[in-house]
């Protein structure tokens, strides 16, 4: 007993040891989105363009600093010319050039003023960041809408395939009795034949089934980034959930949250700081120079005792180019016709995620009720299928009515659980029309 009892509370702490990696096997539709989100190439890539907007926004800034840029040169001149610019002061000749210059620069450049382009670039730097982050924030939504599809995809097909076996289970059923009626006489070949070809077209329907199951898994896998043939195991919510949003409460969320409206309103943004770039050019541009020179007969930069080979300057520099045939004129009315293109296509897409979101709602209010149609419609082709098969039995019925009843079971649950994953898949596709699919998510 006593060898019993510790091999009993080995095998207890076991099971209970592996419970939770087998529970943690069963996917939940919120770990199934996390899981795609950290691994999805779109998301990924969605990052790096923030990045990389990132990296360009510091480079814009960069342009408001000082530039310090360094020159080495080395020029030399032919016997001839430094001949020709000798002159004699009291019998010596001497010379301003020599036949080899070195000559070292270091040069400092602070814009002062520049007509306000460098500060417009810098803010069309930062809206372009802005903008990544939507554009990631668009294809997370359109991820979490996909998974949730293939995640309802999978209940559906799984449940229909259920449907197709019990289908063939209750054929089996009805073709054991109509085969031992044949046997005693009851009935003739034609009704037995009847049931056999109703049997066989239940079986091929039930391969379908579950090939339609299979492939559902594997998009779902194919989502997360996960093996293709990786067994699925997720939780089991086919369910329907009252929706008690109107359709004006989804049009506002829409108008709030919807990621592509708000690119196109950063894009609005971002044309109406071109034009102010473009205008920049009216003005002049004005830049404080530094400069250190080296200039010496030595390629180390070497001087002569007493020689000064130094020098430098600070310019205050003034630039502007008032006269271009218009060229300014036209690269600003240009400017503004791009504002004026952005703002239509922000209101087309008003326009179009209005109507996208009145499809997603009335797709679900119909879901709805076919939901209840269908609860009834099984309750009732379950009680005629049941009386048919008790009256098959007394042979006051034919093998007929059986079939045709067990067709409208099987048809009536096909449709219960249809209706069931449409109620789901559009709420799903209205969340992402209203842009709160993956908030909603808790993420």
């Amino acid at each position: 007993m006593g060898k019993v009892s510790i091999f009993l509370g080995i095998l207890l702490f076991l099971i209970a040891g592996s419970s939770p990696t087998l529970a943690a096997d069963v996917l939940t539709l919120e770990e199934s989105i996390k899981i795609a989100l950290k691994r999805s190439l779109s998301v990924l890539s969605a990052e790096e363009e923030i990045r990389a907007k990132e990296f360009q926004e510091r480079s814009s800034r960069a342009d408001f600093y000082p530039k310090l840029g360094t020159s080495y040169s080395y020029t030399r001149l032919d016997e001839d010319t430094v001949d020709d610019a000798k002159y004699t002061i009291l019998t010596k000749e001497f010379s301003p050039l020599e036949t080899n210059t070195y000559e070292f620069n270091i040069t400092a450049t602070q814009p002062l003023f520049t007509g306000w382009r460098l500060t417009a670039l810098r803010e069309l730097a930062s809206l372009g960041v802005d903008t990544a982050k939507i554009k990631k924030e668009a294809v997370i939504q359109g991820l979490v809408l996909n998974v949730k599809e293939a995640y309802f995809g999978i209940l559906k097909a799984e449940k229909l395939e259920k449907v197709a076996r019990q289908a063939v289970e209750q054929l089996e059923s009805h073709l054991r009795v109509s085969q031992a009626f044949y046997d005693e006489g009851i009935i003739a070949k034609n009704e037995l034949l009847q049931t056999e070809v109703q049997m066989a077209q239940a079986r091929q329907d039930l391969i379908r089934a579950t090939n339609l199951a299979e492939i559902a898994r594997s998009f779902f896998n194919k989502l997360l980034r996960r093996g293709l043939d990786k067994e699925v195991k997720i939780k089991d919510i086919l369910d329907y959930h009252p929706v008690e949003l109107t359709l004006d409460q989804c049009l506002e969320w829409a108008e709030l949250n919807r990621p592509e409206i708000k690119e196109l309103s950063l894009n609005v943004m971002s044309a109406e700081k071109g034009v102010e770039f473009s205008k920049s050019s009216y003005y002049p541009s004005v830049n404080l120079i530094g400069n250190y020179q080296r200039k010496t007969d030595d390629a180390l930069l070497e001087s002569d005792p007493g020689e000064d080979a130094d020098s430098w300057t600070i310019i205050l520099k003034g630039e502007w180019t008032f006269w271009e045939w218009g060229k300014t004129r036209h690269n600003v009315a240009a400017a503004r016709a791009n504002v004026a293109k952005v703002n239509y296509l922000l209101n087309d897409i008003k326009d179009n995620i209005q109507l996208e979101v009145k499809e997603a709602y009335l797709y679900l209010r119909e879901a709805e009720k076919n939901i209840q149609v269908a609860r009834t419609a099984v309750v009732q082709a379950e009680e005629n299928f049941r009386m048919n098969e008790e009256r098959y039995k007394q042979q006051v019925a034919t093998t007929t009515d059986v079939l045709d009843a067990q067709t409208l079971l099987t048809q009536a649950r096909t449709n219960y659980f249809n209706a069931l994953s449409e109620h789901n898949i559009a709420w799903a596709r209205l969340e992402r029309a209203m842009g709160i699919g993956y908030e909603a998510e808790g993420q």
